[in-house]
C-alpha cells in the first residue's frame, strides 16, 4: 500500500485525493448514466447506470461535468466538503429527453442505396468501338470511346471494382437470408459452434434465391443433423484417444 500510494503521489505529483458521488437530473431524483466526469489534469470517468462515478485526481486539481456536450462549472477538489458522496445535479430533465428509435437495418434498401452509391461502378462496361451522330447528322467514330478503349490500367480497376462490389451484394443477399438470428432460433447453437455452424454450412447463392422460406428452413435443420451427428462421433473418438 505504501508503495502504490508512493507511486500515485509521484504520477499526480502531490497527495491523491479520491472523490466519489452521484449525478441526478435537475429534478435530484433520476441517476444519469453516462454522464462525462473530466479534470484539468487529464484524469477522466463517466457515470454507471445508476449515476455514480469515482475518481482519483491530484488535491489541486478541479473537476466538472459534461452531459450532451454541456459542461458544468468547474468545481475545486478543495472546496468540495464531503469527497465521498459529492452529488450533482444537471439542468437536464430526463422525461423530456427525447426517445431514440433503433430500427433493424432493411437489406433491400440498403441494396438499392448501394446501386445509387455505387451506379457508375456497376454500369460500368468495358469500352468498345462505337458511332454516334455529329451535329451535321452524319454518322462518325464516338472518340470517347475509343480513347478509353487504351486506358488499359482504368479500364482493369473499374472491372474489378464492379466485380467486387457485385459479389459483396450478393455476400450481404446471402447473410440477409441465412442470418445469424435465424439459425440459432432453429438451432440453439452459440458461441464457437454457431460460428462453425454459419462457415461451415453457409449456403450457394442458387439456394438463397430460389428455396422458399419453408425449403430455407429445412435445409438449415438438415444441416443441424449433420453437425450434431458429427459432433457426436468427434467427442467419442476424442474419448477414446483420452482413453489410451
Amino acid at each position: 500500500m505504501l508503495l502504490l500510494t508512493a507511486a500515485t503521489r509521484t504520477a499526480f505529483g502531490q497527495a491523491p485525493v479520491r472523490i466519489s458521488g452521484r449525478v441526478f437530473d435537475m429534478s435530484q431524483s433520476n441517476p444519469m448514466q453516462s454522464v462525462s466526469v473530466q479534470t484539468n489534469s487529464g484524469v477522466g470517468t463517466v457515470t454507471d447506470s445508476l449515476g455514480r462515478y469515482t475518481i482519483v485526481v491530484p488535491e489541486t486539481d478541479s473537476i466538472w461535468f459534461s452531459y450532451l456536450g454541456k459542461p458544468t462549472p468547474k468545481y475545486s477538489v478543495q472546496s468540495i466538503r464531503n469527497i465521498q458522496n459529492f452529488e450533482v445535479a444537471l439542468h437536464v430533465n430526463i422525461t423530456e429527453l427525447k426517445q431514440v428509435m433503433v430500427k433493424p437495418r432493411n437489406y433491400r434498401a440498403d441494396s438499392i442505396q448501394n446501386r445509387l452509391d455505387y451506379a457508375k461502378a456497376f454500369n460500368f462496361e468495358k469500352p468498345g468501338v462505337s458511332t454516334s451522330l455529329n451535329p451535321n447528322g452524319g454518322v462518325g467514330l464516338d472518340i470517347n470511346e475509343f480513347i478509353n478503349m487504351f486506358r488499359f490500367r482504368r479500364n482493369r480497376s473499374m472491372m474489378a471494382f464492379r466485380e467486387r462490389l457485385e459479389r459483396e451484394e450478393i455476400d450481404k443477399y446471402i447473410d440477409h437470408r441465412f442470418s445469424r438470428a435465424l439459425v440459432i432460433k432453429l438451432t440453439k447453437l452459440k458461441g464457437a459452434d454457431l460460428d462453425t455452424f454459419m462457415a461451415r454450412y453457409r449456403p450457394p447463392l442458387f439456394l438463397v434465391q430460389n428455396a422458399t422460406e419453408y425449403e430455407f428452413q429445412s435445409y438449415i435443420k438438415n444441416c443441424y443433423e449433420k453437425f450434431h451427428k458429427l459432433q457426436l462421433i468427434m467427442g467419442e473418438l476424442k474419448k477414446e484417444e483420452e482413453q489410451e
